[in-house]
């Protein structure tokens, strides 16, 4: 199982385009409202969660995708679940992924450290002990980062060919005309 973590002001594509993908990749992935059951992004598109924070398992977790924006990502890091939720797939080998912002999540749990990571520019001094890319989309480990909204679609198919493979990751690609 995989969560994805929305807190209110998430950047919606961050956080919807790498879930669609993974859907579509036939991977279990469910929505945790981190701030309600109902999560309203950035952009004031609403979202109705799957679970509640204390609904989550580490029994079966197989990563956990934190989606950038503002206030988002501050709500993020304020998250007891989000932390742990991280922390124990990096320290366990599981998919840890942020995108945008919410890379400097990772960082201020100390996930980054030796990492080659990627966030928003402007962000780049939260990624503590990382070596800051500037990539679109970097994959160190099963750590995965991503630069911000335009990259939402690199982001999903990296975590898709992290948790599959490039072909089925190719596949869902090819399946939305995607280049």
């Amino acid at each position: 199982m995989f969560y994805l973590f929305l807190a209110d002001g998430f950047e919606e594509t961050e956080a919807l385009a790498p879930l669609d993908m993974m859907r579509r990749a036939k991977l279990e992935v469910k929505t945790v409202g981190v701030t309600g059951e109902y999560v309203t992004g950035s952009h004031k598109v609403t979202v109705k969660a799957d679970l509640k924070p204390e609904e989550i398992s580490f029994e079966n977790i197989e990563g956990v995708i934190l989606p950038g924006g503002m206030p988002g990502t501050v709500n993020l890091i304020k998250s007891e679940a989000v932390a742990k939720a991280a922390v124990h797939c990096f320290e366990n080998g599981k998919i840890t992924a942020a995108i945008c912002a919410a890379p400097s999540v990772l960082g201020n749990l100390g996930i980054l450290k030796g990492k080659n990571a990627t966030c928003f520019p402007g962000f780049e001094k939260e990624l503590d002990g990382a070596n800051y890319t500037g990539s679109s989309v970097e994959v160190d480990g099963t750590v995965i980062t991503a630069k911000g909204a335009g990259c939402a679609i690199l982001f999903g198919k990296a975590i898709v060919e992290k948790a599959l493979s490039a072909e089925i990751a190719n596949k869902v690609c090819g399946d939305m005309q995607c280049p």
